[in-house]
């Protein structure tokens, strides 16, 4: 389903950038500016005293003087005085750019015509050839002009530069007057999305849902015509990675129209106002584009309830970005074209006012899929993957119960991997084993050090599981059990093909909580102790056992009685029974566990044959499959056709029908004489 370029289909920025001849320019400026301002500071010559620069004349020590626009007086030394030690320090101190040929010093003087009195004074005993020369020149004051602001004017082209940086194509300082600009990423005719319906499935009904949608979109005349009015938006509510955004970019691959896609934070911001000047933004931009679709992934980011988790006459920056986004929802015409999807796994949190019709008329639920979804599902993503004849995608539709479709796209990545790390030159089933077993048990600890003794306690409890599971009537059947260790803390796991079905009796919920005890109960039953490896069997357990008696009322003491609260709120401090009906709960909720452990103990007990055998298999191979227990413990007295062979004696039976069909149809070519007709 990924595209193989180079160029993101979801991002629609993406391409050959322009040069930036802005950043260049400035950058050359601060350059030059750094130059001239090095360049006059580096030559710029050491100032002296009056009555140093008279001892320097007495001593026939400056070849001449230089009087630059009436106010300074460059002296340069002759070169012998420039060349002895006295001067030659100085230099060493300073270097000068080039060579030491001067000027070397210079003293600040009233005026030109004062100084040369001066120095005439100073050289009345002087031989005429051995006196000073001098002269007059003006020059330009830009290099002290850029030695005295060159700094300043450097910090004034930088922050030039780094707002033209952050404002993108708004210019200087743009990211500060454009921050409530909408973030929203447009798709349209230029930079389309490759996904279509196409590459969604396991979401049929979903999938006609929005079709409806894009049809309107295409050709409103054929609902308008007969006065219906299409939804203004539609809610994608479902547990994680179940293709709520695959839905989504779907639905910017198919419809002709432009696409705004953000995330519900887009609109947070850390400013006033900003949030609700962002929503006004988007929708201004979508009416431009009109008819057009707006997509809001994660909206419970933005469209939590109001008031809750809030402070008392305290300014909630997010409730006001919601009610900017209600009304905006609430306040465009309803032939203006502009439909809107959003997407949420917390339909719980989010507030009344934004689910109501005519904001979002429609929820759309995408659940897990069931066995039929994740075939089609497991058909898409095994498309661009080299397979081997053995890999069946009804068999792992049946292995991966309770997977989404980001699970099973993990499925299949990781098998293509497996393979490729052992050279292979397709993926087998194999392959495919080993991705199920990373993906639901965490990696293999290959250097994990387990010692004989935990290796044991770890066999027998095990061991229990696929016991208890074995000679249950209302457990599911065992696809296997290892004692690999793999994940963070799991020395082993065994796995069970659990049925497609959504209500659950007394007797099914009792045998699955013995069936969690088994292990639990079987390092008791042998070694008469028990250790923490049941940590995550007791947390099952418990769970189940409330559930079944404040949540279900499957508890005779406590009655048909449900206490579960679906809109509970964030802070949620009492409960909605006393205290003398909490002992009750408490003491009913032990009484069950009790009870579940007492028959799963008496149950190994008999078996107890069985249970040693496993232990003892699994010590050796490690890893047992379902034909191997019935190799030796013989089959299950239980055994009914499970959901996979079901779904597939169906399938053979659909296939079988529809070559019958192909084989009983009449000949289409017409016959050559009466005798064929007869």
């Amino acid at each position: 389903m990924a595209e193989n370029n180079n160029r993101n289909p979801l991002s629609p920025r993406s391409g050959p950038r322009k040069p930036n001849f802005q950043g260049w320019i400035v950058a050359l400026l601060i350059a030059a500016i750094l130059g001239i301002t090095f360049f006059n500071r580096s030559s710029a010559t050491r100032e002296i005293p009056q009555k140093r620069f008279e001892q320097m004349v007495k001593e026939h020590e400056v070849a001449d003087v230089v009087i630059v626009n009436d106010k300074i007086a460059e002296i340069t030394l002759t070169q012998q005085a420039a060349q002895s030690p006295k001067y030659k320090s100085l230099f060493a101190e300073k270097p000068y750019f080039g060579s030491n040929h001067g000027p070397h010093f210079q003293i600040q003087i009233a005026s030109g015509e004062t100084f040369k009195k001066d120095l005439d004074a100073m050289e009345k005993d002087t031989p005429a050839n051995e006196k000073v020369e001098y002269r007059f020149e003006q020059r330009s004051d830009f290099g002290s002009i850029i030695s005295t602001w060159g700094f300043l004017i450097v910090m004034i082209l930088a922050m030039y530069f780094l707002l033209g940086r952050m404002s993108g194509a708004g210019g200087p300082g743009g990211q500060i007057f454009n921050i409530g600009k909408s973030k929203a990423a447009l798709f349209d005719a230029d930079n389309k999305v490759k996904i279509t319906f196409n590459d969604v499935a396991g979401l049929d009904e979903a999938k006609e849902e929005i079709k409806e949608i894009v049809d309107y979109l295409k050709n409103p005349t054929k609902f308008t015509k007969l006065g219906a009015k299409i939804p203004k938006g539609a809610l994608l509510i479902g547990p994680p990675g179940t293709g709520k955004t695959l839905l989504a970019k779907a639905v910017a691959g198919e419809a002709a129209v432009p696409f705004f896609s953000l995330s519900g934070s887009d609109f947070v911001e850390m400013f006033v106002g900003v949030g609700a000047a962002r929503v006004r933004d988007l929708f201004k931009q979508a009416k431009e584009k009109a008819p057009c679709i707006i997509f809001i992934d994660e909206i419970d980011a933005v469209g939590r309830s109001r008031g809750r988790g809030s402070m008392p006459g305290a300014n909630d920056e997010r409730e006001n970005t919601l009610n900017s986004l209600l009304v905006e929802m609430d306040g465009f015409a309803t032939d203006s074209g502009i439909i809107i999807l959003a997407a949420t796994n917390r339909p719980d949190v989010l507030d009344s006012a934004l689910q109501r019709p005519g904001r979002f008329d429609r929820q759309i639920s995408i659940d897990k899929p069931d066995i039929i979804g994740r075939e089609a599902i497991f058909r898409v993503h095994l498309k661009p993957i080299k397979l081997s004849n053995d890999v069946d995608p009804r068999e792992l539709a049946a292995q991966t119960p309770g997977f989404a479709g980001a699970e099973i796209a993990n499925v299949c990545n990781e098998a293509a991997l497996i393979a490729a790390r052992s050279d292979k030159e397709s993926v087998d089933m194999k392959d495919f084993q080993d991705a199920m077993d990373r993906v639901i048990g965490g990696l293999e600890k290959k250097n994990k050090i387990i010692s004989p003794d935990e290796k044991e306690i770890v066999a027998y409890h095990e061991a229990g599981h696929a016991v208890a599971g074995w000679f249950l009537e209302h457990a599911d059947p065992l696809v296997k059990v290892t004692i690999v260790p793999r994940g963070v803390s799991a020395l082993g796991y065994a796995q069970y093909l659990p049925r497609e079905q959504y209500l659950y009796r007394t007797e099914q919920l009792m045998d699955e909580m013995c069936m969690a005890l088994g292990g639990r109960a079987a390092e008791d039953l042998i070694f008469g102790k028990v250790s923490t490896g049941a940590l995550s069997d007791l947390e099952r357990i418990t769970k189940l056992a409330y559930s079944m008696v404040t949540m279900y009322g499957m508890n005779d003491k406590i009655g048909n009685i449900s206490f579960y609260d679906s809109k509970q709120s964030d802070y949620n401090f009492n409960k909605p029974y006393s205290e003398e009906t909490a002992k009750y709960i408490d003491q009913e909720v032990r009484d069950i566990v009790a009870m579940a452990y007492t028959r799963t103990k008496e149950m190994l007990t008999e078996h107890r044959d069985a249970l040693e055998i496993l232990a003892k298999e699994l010590l050796e191979k490690e890893i047992l499959y379902q034909n191997d227990l019935v190799r030796l413990i013989g089959k299950r007295p239980f055994e009914r056709e499970t959901v996979y062979q079901a779904y597939k004696n169906k399938g053979v039976a659909e296939e079988i029908k529809e070559e019958i069909g192909k084989e009983s149809k009449p000949a289409e070519t017409e016959p050559e004489s009466i005798a064929d007709i007869l």
